[in-house]
């Protein structure tokens, strides 16, 4: 069984967390929130849904990386905007043979990771169709298990990667190893870019955006440039017609809140800036016109403006 840390234990690294240890594995969680760390002390963590329903005992659980000590696998599950923070917190959980992977939306986090990590420790992961959120401290939910991917980032061998995955293949995960990072990466973004912000401007689940007439031209005029960046900078889309794999993976989890709009309702800063704000960036680079994503961005943004500034209990890191 190997060593794991769970460096932003929120929804997603509770679903994770709560797997990972029901076959074994000795799990130790950290989250800035006090009440989550201290629930998965006194009570167990509880996660509910695609995987049934279980409560388990962490190794740890707790607001900093003090006292675990090296592991076999560290894995970084913040929001983009605290893996910064997080990769610092990891520094001395990295041995000989740790691998960190990193798992975010959008993009940038692995280059922001590389910074204080060396880059041939790091392995880049995507997931999708989870659906998850909290139900209170102690207690995940998620709507699917549906994609795990994951690749080196710069250096690490091929076998510490297939490794760490098996790691993920034992909880019951379904993983799948890429060479080709940008498609990988890319796959799931037009995803996140199609639904993360208007299920946000609208309070609309996926289903619900997916089912009404003007929230979906949003969401497809958000996707049609996301792909059109895509095809510019050279991005290869193994998906068949793009618009079709949105709608098949969206109609999966047509329940699942985004974790931008789950944010946004909480008042708190999501990431909009790593998801449809990379767009915008990369469409001026590349001189593809992003006018749907700009609006989406620039509404988004002006909403949290008002937002009270304050420490997100759910997702930062240490």
């Amino acid at each position: 069984m190997a060593k794991i840390a769970i460096v932003g234990c929120g929804a997603m690294g509770s679903v994770y967390a709560a797997l990972m240890a029901s076959v074994g594995h000795a799990v130790h969680a950290v989250t800035l929130w006090a009440d989550h760390a201290a629930a998965m002390r006194d009570h167990g963590l509880r996660v509910e849904g695609a995987s049934g329903d279980r409560t388990v005992r962490l190794a740890s659980a707790g607001t900093t990386t003090a006292g675990i000590g090296p592991c076999d696998l560290v894995i970084i599950a913040t929001k983009a905007f605290d893996v910064a923070a997080a990769a610092q917190a990891c520094t001395p959980l990295i041995g000989s043979g740790t691998v960190v992977q990193t798992i975010q939306n959008g993009l940038g986090s692995p280059e922001v990771v590389a910074t204080v990590i060396d880059p041939d420790r790091i392995a880049v992961g995507v997931v999708g169709g989870f659906g998850a959120s909290m139900r209170g401290p102690g207690h995940a939910h998620h709507n699917g298990l549906e994609m795990i991917r994951f690749g080196a980032f710069a250096g690490l061998p091929r076998e510490r990667l297939e490794t760490a995955a098996a790691i993920w293949d034992s909880a019951g995960f379904r993983t799948s190893l890429f060479d080709d990072l940008g498609r990988m990466v890319w796959e799931k973004l037009i995803m996140n870019v199609t639904f993360s912000g208007t299920t946000t401007l609208t309070g609309l689940t996926i289903g619900g955006v997916m089912a009404d007439p003007d929230a979906w031209r949003v969401a497809q005029g958000c996707a049609e440039e996301a792909i059109a960046v895509a095809a510019a900078i050279g991005v290869t889309l193994e998906v068949g017609d793009p618009l079709d794999h949105i709608r098949r993976l969206g109609g999966k989890i047509p329940e699942a809140r985004p974790s931008m709009l789950l944010d946004h309702r909480a008042g708190r800063r999501g990431e909009v800036e790593a998801i449809n704000g990379a767009i915008p960036r990369l469409g001026r680079r590349w001189g593809v016109a992003t006018p749907v994503n700009d609006t989406v961005v620039a509404l988004i943004k002006a909403r949290e403006a008002a937002f009270p500034v304050a420490a997100d209990p759910e997702t930062c890191p240490v």
